[in-house]
């Protein structure tokens, strides 16, 4: 079992322990995503594959928040929030802007990119680098800029 996954087990047992029914809730959210991915495909999650999932809850919830303030429901986009805050722990640390640009610009020099016709293949490499680690819109909207000054 992955070193991660059984963090998250152990902090379950600790929200329980302190009856913490908020954090308890949105940990075997998690855990129960985990599992799911691993029932459909017939595998056990490594770190990088639970960071993946992780992430993409996060990113699932700051969808729902701006939802949810759109639509004037500043309660359940609190209750989002709250969720984001007890999954990001569970992820590495967000790279800042130059450690970003090393990571797009060695992406780049990887596959040999030479234009922007290129962004695809560099993606695909910075999705399965960068998973969890930043935020991919950004780290496109980078690779475009450095792909367009070629």
């Amino acid at each position: 079992m992955t070193t991660l996954k059984i963090r998250i087990q152990d902090e379950m047992k600790a929200a329980m322990r302190a009856k913490d029914s908020a954090r308890l809730g949105t940990i075997r959210m998690l855990l129960a995503a985990i599992k799911q991915r691993e029932v459909d495909e017939r595998i056990e999650l490594d770190d990088a594959e639970v960071i993946a999932v992780v992430d993409k809850m996060i990113k699932q919830r700051r969808d729902a928040i701006a939802q949810f303030t759109a639509g004037g429901r500043d309660d359940l986009a609190r209750h989002e929030s709250a969720e984001i805050e007890v999954l990001t722990p569970y992820l590495p640390a967000r790279l800042a802007g130059a450690e970003l640009d090393a990571e797009v610009s060695a992406a780049i020099d990887a596959v040999g990119a030479t234009g922007v016709g290129d962004l695809g293949k560099v993606m695909g490499v910075l999705k399965s680098r960068l998973a969890g680690r930043a935020d991919l819109g950004q780290a496109s909207a980078r690779a475009k800029a450095l792909l367009a000054e070629r």
